[in-house]
């Protein structure tokens, strides 16, 4: 039997890569997932390419209730809601001195007000199904996985935003773990190093990203891809199917005392080998 066999997963920005990886493998493992996405037709196309059962609610996690909408999508479709893999986010790089205002409030709001908005959103389903299975005598383990960087827990040049927004988020998860605890809803978060993704390939003109019809630069510069697996012990980046491993196990019965923590996933890159 598949081990998320009957559980329902969330995974916001799951239309390429590590999202993407993620809710495939969740549902390679039996659990029904709810692909989210700004681009809608993407989306749509990894829904239909992922063996299994998934159901696609496109659209703005930083507008105001939508990730209510989210939840209730998932909840109309399968009655319950089992994992939340916060996930979503992107960057938009630039020194301190250079950097505007919306930049960084842009990095605060994908990054940390989101995983707090969905993480509110599910709270009334995941808790009271707990508190009926605790009057039954019976635990039963729920997963939220809230995706953060190394860039979150030691800087980055270039990244003050970005890393601002990956420092909140690590907050956010170790207290919602000691609020949560008691339900048996498993907290964590994973930080990851270098992944190839769109955020980590070559910042050329065609790698661009379109938020509230502004087109945002994303990657970084090709002599820093060049130099960064010099950093990392196993010699090469991570891929988004790896990352989704470590995410993949903080969603597992194996995970189910495993609490508050942030997983580095970094290939032990110099910088991210942190408790």
């Amino acid at each position: 039997m598949p081990v998320l066999d009957g559980k329902v997963a969330i995974v916001t920005g799951s239309a390429r890569g590590i999202g993407r990886a993620t809710a495939e493998l969740l549902a390679e493992q039996g659990a029904r997932v709810v692909l989210n996405d700004l681009d809608r037709e993407l989306a749509k196309q990894a829904s239909d390419e992922i063996a299994g059962d998934t159901l696609v609610h496109a659209g703005d996690l930083t507008t105001p209730g939508f990730p209510d909408e989210l939840v209730q999508h998932a909840l109309d479709a399968w009655g319950q809601i089992d994992i939340l893999v916060n996930n979503a986010g992107y960057t938009a790089d630039a020194v301190i001195h250079k950097m505007t205002d919306e930049a960084f409030q842009r990095m605060l709001e994908i990054h940390s007000v989101v995983p707090f908005r969905m993480c509110r959103a599910v709270a009334p389903h995941m808790r009271e199904a707990a508190k009926r299975e605790r009057e039954q005598g019976r635990e039963v383990f729920r997963k939220i996985v809230n995706v953060s960087s190394i860039s979150g827990t030691m800087g980055n040049p270039g990244q003050a935003n970005y890393a601002s927004g990956k420092a909140a988020v690590v907050g956010l998860t170790k207290t919602l773990a000691k609020e949560w605890g008691q339900f048996k809803i498993n907290v964590n978060a994973v930080a990851f190093g270098y992944i190839e993704t769109r955020l980590t390939a070559a910042n050329e003109r065609s790698n661009t990203i379109e938020i509230g019809g502004q087109e945002l630069q994303l990657g970084i510069p090709e002599e820093l891809r060049r130099m960064a697996p010099m950093m990392i012990p196993l010699g090469r980046p991570g891929t988004p199917e790896e990352a989704a491993g470590g995410i993949f196990l903080l969603c597992t019965p194996w995970s189910n005392y495993i609490h508050g923590q942030v997983l580095n996933v970094t290939g032990g890159q110099l910088g991210g080998m942190t408790s």
